[in-house]
């Protein structure tokens, strides 16, 4: 679910089920009332046998002969060549300066726009077709694209990371995209310094300073940090207690200042079972435990890649969710910690929207 920047009362959701698919929601009046832009005023949502209507919950593959149709394939699990199926969207952004225009990342790992609100969705085809998508082989989770950043200052410059491909940017406005993996570490892999084939976990950057970007990578150095808008990247690990994560967040107002979630690489909980977030305010390297309310024992929750967030008040609140089912917020900037929500399923995604 992510609401848009121009329009605060617009708001688009993606939900997915075995039983009912893919279904995009939008709402125009900040949640109150939902519907399927895609589906004809008037009409029954669902078909007779129960699967949503409408264009906006089509997602489908460019196949053109000019530029989708050599797509065949991508790597399977075990290498093999596996055809491209559409599962789930795992990431909606909006754009920065039109509301009815929004960006989907999807698995298997592809890049759809919306230019109508939502009503139908094209393949920017211009990603999969770079060069390397038929060497993109899935992560644990699925092979995703779960993390989609638009430049504030270059509209023409967009973001992605895919679990595991690695990280992609467009200077085009999505015409073409090339890796930005450069200094990335995978020790895992049998070339530890491949071109693609990471699987990141998550990327931010601060709207003041866009030309750094941070990012959480799967191991093989954890916090990373570019300077250069992605064409090179450094190790900024410091003293975390683990190299193992899967959000990075940056302060609203402190272009510098991080957050980040380590959790033990094994078992991808809280290590000792003490939940912490874990702050840096030198953009690396040199990083602060913070834990003042937060469970210190027996805690053994995940928090997975979407599931923290900043608002843009003055104190810069801090949420995140768990797969206990638990959000905690901290109104001072990673200080102090309190649950204001609880007993939810696994929390899989966390969105601020500050109304004025």
């Amino acid at each position: 679910m992510k609401g848009s920047d121009v329009d605060p009362n617009r708001i688009y959701a993606s939900q997915t089920s075995g039983w009912f698919g893919q279904i995009i929601q939008r709402s125009d009046d900040g949640g109150k009332t939902w519907f399927q832009p895609g589906t004809p005023a008037g009409t029954v949502m669902t078909t007779p046998e129960g699967m949503p209507m409408g264009e906006s919950n089509k997602f489908v593959y460019d196949t053109s002969e000019e530029t989708g149709k050599p797509l065949t394939t991508h790597q399977f699990y075990d290498g093999t060549p596996h055809p491209w199926e559409f599962k789930r969207v795992w990431h909606l952004e909006p754009s920065l300066d039109d509301p009815d225009t929004v960006f989907a990342g999807i698995e298997d790992a592809a890049l759809f726009r919306t230019t109508n609100g939502g009503q139908t969705w094209q393949e920017l085809p211009g990603l999969r077709g770079h060069g390397t998508g038929s060497q993109w082989q899935p992560g644990a989770g699925g092979m995703c694209l779960h993390t989609i950043i638009l430049d504030p200052e270059n509209r023409e410059r967009i973001y992605v990371a895919i679990s595991a491909a690695g990280a992609f940017r467009s200077d085009d406005g999505g015409k073409t995209f090339k890796p930005i993996n450069k200094g990335l570490r995978n020790d895992y892999l049998p070339d530890p310094r491949p071109e693609i084939g990471f699987c990141v976990h998550d990327i931010v950057l601060h709207p003041s300073k866009p030309s750094t970007l941070f990012m959480q990578l799967h191991q093989g150095g954890g916090a990373y940090r570019s300077d250069d808008n992605g064409d090179n990247w450094v190790e900024t690990k410091g003293n975390l207690p683990t190299d193992f994560g899967f959000p990075v967040d940056v302060h609203a107002h402190e272009p510098n200042t991080i957050f980040c979630a380590p959790l033990d690489p094994m078992l991808r909980v809280p290590l000792e079972g003490k939940l912490a977030i874990w702050r840096s305010k030198t953009g690396g390297n040199e990083w602060e435990r913070m834990s003042k309310g937060l469970p210190q024992e027996n805690c053994y929750v995940g928090i997975l890649r979407d599931a923290m967030a900043t608002d843009s008040l003055q104190d810069c609140g801090i949420y995140f969710g768990t797969t206990g089912g638990q959000v905690y917020c901290s109104p001072d900037g990673g200080e102090n910690w309190q649950c204001i929500v609880h007993d939810l399923p696994h929390v899989l995604s966390v969105e601020v929207q500050t109304l004025k």
